[in-house]
């Protein structure tokens, strides 16, 4: 059950997104900064992403019709200008991700400064426009981070879990809407197997891993909620488990019941409704503390 489900667009029973974070080899540069560039299995692993999985995701939305977010550190987009420029030109939108995947809790708020506007930078002038939306590296927002969204204009976050269904977060700075993610519909634990970042997952066949967000989905639809999938390219991007998402992807793109968009298209249809007074969002208020508990 969903207290408070939103009505979507012409009767949707659930909005869905298939977010991908294309992180590519940010992961190995940031996690290993002095030998790095000589770490050639991790940066392949990575680049696979941009390079190979992106195009066959992209040639699937194509058929599909479909069109869904990404999101993209600076770096990468700077790295991978052919995959900046494919994801745009299908009509798909690129959200802020960090400028090389740094977490922002263990930097300090006049590091996270720096790295966010550069990172910011980077995206106007590879996209003519500021994103609307963020994701944390790792999920790991702080409150530095949403008053930085806030002071520049952000629409959405998608770091944070505190609802099924989006939400939004108050500040006395101002407010943004918040897309949950969670674990549940996350791909790295089924299947990143990567020691040089500290994560040796026991990968899942294909469809084993996969049905952890496919459950997630049924559930979502049956509450008449929201389902969003957190996938990286270079996990799920891969040829065997790609072929199950696009066999699932064909089913229920057929039910016209659920609506796939971008996360930027889903927070403004929110928005809208807020706006017009007839649906009444639920709201958390920021901070949540501002010192240690104990």
């Amino acid at each position: 059950m969903i207290r408070n489900p939103i009505p979507w667009p012409n009767g949707a029973r659930c909005a869905c997104a298939i977010t991908f974070d294309v992180d590519a080899d940010s992961l190995i540069h940031i996690a290993r900064p002095k030998d790095s560039f000589d770490r050639l299995y991790p940066i392949t692993m990575g680049r696979y992403g941009p390079t190979v999985g992106v195009p066959r995701i992209l040639q699937t939305y194509r058929r599909l019709g479909l069109k869904q977010s990404f999101f993209m550190p600076a770096w990468t987009m700077q790295r991978y200008p052919d995959a900046v420029e494919a994801i745009l030109g299908d009509g798909h939108e690129i959200g802020h991700h960090g400028y090389i995947h740094e977490d922002p809790t263990e930097i300090s708020s006049a590091e996270q400064r720096v790295a966010f506007e550069r990172a910011l930078g980077v995206h106007v002038a590879m996209t003519g426009r500021k994103p609307r939306g963020y994701r944390a590296p790792v999920y790991n927002a702080n409150q530095t981070t949403i008053d930085l969204l806030i002071e520049h204009g952000f629409v959405y976050d998608s770091s944070l879990m505190a609802d099924d269904i989006p939400y939004l977060m108050r500040t006395a700075r101002g407010s943004l809407y918040e897309m949950p993610p969670h674990w549940g519909s996350d791909d790295w634990p089924p299947f990143a197997h990567y020691a040089e970042i500290g994560y040796m997952m026991p990968v899942k066949a294909p469809s084993e891993g996969l049905a952890a967000s496919f459950e997630e989905f049924e559930a979502a639809y049956e509450a008449g909620g929201f389902w969003m999938g957190i996938w990286h390219p270079f996990l799920t991007g891969r040829l065997a488990r790609w072929r199950v998402v696009e066999r699932w992807l064909e089913r229920i793109v057929a039910d016209d019941k659920v609506w796939f968009a971008p996360l930027e298209d889903i927070a403004a249809h929110i928005d809208g409704l807020v706006k017009a007074g007839t649906y009444q969002v639920r709201t958390e208020t920021l901070p949540y503390f501002t010192q240690p508990v104990s």
